[in-house]
């Protein structure tokens, strides 16, 4: 098992769901990104364009925004709250959780 890291920021931006602000990860909007079962994915929230902008996964595209509601299985938030030094949300990706939607 691995644990990777991703840097997030937030901009505007156009992806599927329109243009507005947007999550960036390592550089580019809204990437799809392949999460393996039984990995640990961290994405760290620590810059401040994060401010107000909590990362959250959904089974639902475009999550609650969508209809859909929050996935938290396998899913921890840092005390720090994003745009703070330590920000960060973690998933351990549980076996057969399917496609998941940040």
């Amino acid at each position: 098992m691995a644990t990777i890291t991703y840097t997030v920021t937030v901009a505007s931006g156009t992806n599927q769901y329109g243009t507005g602000n947007k999550f960036y990860i390592n550089g580019s909007v809204s990437p799809d990104l392949n999460l393996i079962e039984g990995n640990t994915y961290i994405f760290d929230q620590s810059d401040v364009t994060n401010d107000t902008h909590k990362l959250r996964f959904s089974t639902t595209s475009d999550g609650t925004h969508g209809g859909g509601t929050e996935y938290t299985t396998g899913v921890t938030h840092s005390s720090a709250a994003p745009g703070n030094a330590g920000a960060f949300t973690q998933i351990v990706v549980p076996v057969g959780v399917g496609t998941l939607y940040y």
